[in-house]
């Protein structure tokens, strides 16, 4: 029977959890501020994993700052992490920002806009069809 979750996707899951609390609970580095760690993946021999990380930050400058902030900071972070788990060796961490979340939410306003000007100019053309209180019989509904 095959596994359920390989062995690097178990350490790559459990790598997630706790560099997230170490990024929220243990980093007082002011230019981080606040990250997400949105995935994990490390390569098969565990000697790097790389760590997909956003920030709800859209200037490309500061967030290539907070990257940076990021790799400098990473042998720290590596050895926090490392009290945490029990690994006989712990990846190297190399941080990359994962724009996906941006983007979708970027996406999600998008198409809320073209739903609410697809609405008015519904509303400009036929202004009767938004006096939906009537009722089947032509007399208004009272509340």
């Amino acid at each position: 029977m095959a596994k359920e979750f390989s062995r690097t996707r178990r350490i790559a899951q459990q790598l997630q959890q706790e560099l997230a609390m170490v990024l929220q609970r243990d980093m007082k580095d002011p230019r981080i501020g606040f990250v997400t760690v949105n995935d994990v993946d490390v390569s098969r021999d565990l000697s790097y994993a790389k760590v997909y990380v956003t920030f709800f930050e859209e200037d490309t400058e500061l967030v290539q700052q907070k990257i940076d902030a990021l790799t400098v900071a990473a042998p720290y972070i590596r050895t926090l992490v490392a009290g945490r788990m029990k690994l006989r060796v712990m990846p190297e961490l190399r941080f990359i920002y994962d724009s996906s979340l941006v983007e979708g939410m970027r996406m999600s306003n998008l198409v809320t806009q073209v739903i609410n000007k697809d609405k008015a100019k519904q509303q400009e053309f036929n202004p009767e069809a938004s006096d939906s209180s009537e009722s089947v019989d032509g007399e208004k509904e009272q509340d």
